[in-house]
């Protein structure tokens, strides 16, 4: 039997990461996996080589001990049937985290840290860890709405199905065991300058990208819909710039996927316009499932 790689939850005692906790308990619940929350502190690198700032300020281990024990009772009270461990890893957070996705179903955030700016849409953290994870990122954001799940609705921002295939998979799985319906969305695009002569002799330009985009999403939709036959899905092509339409479309959602490239050997961020988009804009948490290329 095939162990479940747990949902890990990154943990600093900021409102953010209690979100991200009781997202991920209920999260946890639904797929029965277990729930590791961990929070990186350099306390071991740091602690004890200036003795006299030691004395004057409270211990930072001990501050990590109960952030993580903090989180844990959390976790515990919102649902004692989650198995829930906790670690502390002396490195940065986004190393960190990073470093845990290697093992893990998925890594939960929350949209800022503690001590960045409230005025960040988005924190460092969540940022570099969505753009670089090999396994699905959800940053928990949005609006009490969007957080607290009842719309019932997972929106699939559907990209190229080379792209997206992963994505698809990620959703029609979360619809499935949350039971609901699954919006997928395939925007396109006439391009100012195109005729019916540079689109096709036979159609007019928006029809053929129109069509084009429909034929993209049947294709994409087709195997993971012979997966999950029960998942109630409204496939729809949307004309205009995918990044506004997923934001807008995210208020009525209780999460956003969208589908991530990630290119072997590139160590950069690895973040699309429509991914970066959602991750500072939506008004749900959003999960950013990275396709291998």
């Amino acid at each position: 039997m095939t162990l479940e790689l747990p949902l890990v939850v990154g943990v600093d005692g900021s409102d953010g990461s209690l979100l991200a906790v009781d997202w991920a308990v209920d999260e946890a619940a639904r797929r029965g996996l277990p729930l590791r929350l961990v929070h990186a502190s350099l306390w071991e690198r740091y602690e004890g080589m200036t003795p006299s700032l030691h004395l004057e300020r409270p211990s930072e281990q001990v501050m990590a001990e109960h952030i993580v024990a903090s989180a844990a009772e959390r976790a515990h009270r919102r649902n004692p049937d989650v198995k829930v461990s906790t670690d502390i890893l002396p490195t940065e957070a986004a190393d960190a985290l990073l470093h845990e996705g290697n093992n893990a179903s998925a890594l939960v955030t929350g949209s800022r840290g503690r001590g960045e700016l409230k005025g960040l849409l988005l924190g460092s953290v969540g940022l570099a860890v969505a753009a670089r994870a090999y396994c699905p990122v959800i940053v928990i954001r949005g609006d009490k709405v969007g957080l607290a799940g009842t719309h019932e609705r997972i929106l699939l921002g559907a990209g190229d199905p080379a792209s997206s295939e992963d994505a698809a998979r990620f959703a029609f799985r979360e619809a499935d065991v949350r039971g609901c319906v699954l919006d997928a969305v395939r925007t396109w695009r006439c391009p100012v300058h195109e005729t019916a002569d540079t689109a096709t002799l036979a159609e007019e330009p928006a029809q053929y990208h129109e069509e084009r985009a429909r034929a993209q999403l049947d294709e994409l939709l087709h195997d993971p819909m012979a997966d999950h036959p029960d998942v109630r899905v409204r496939s729809a092509t949307v004309e205009g710039p995918a990044r506004k339409v997923l934001v807008r479309r995210s208020a009525a959602a209780d999460l956003v996927i969208v589908g991530a490239r990630r290119r072997q050997g590139h160590f950069g961020l690895q973040l699309g316009r429509v991914a970066h988009t959602l991750l500072h804009h939506a008004q749900c948490p959003v999960a950013v499932v990275p396709q291998r290329v």
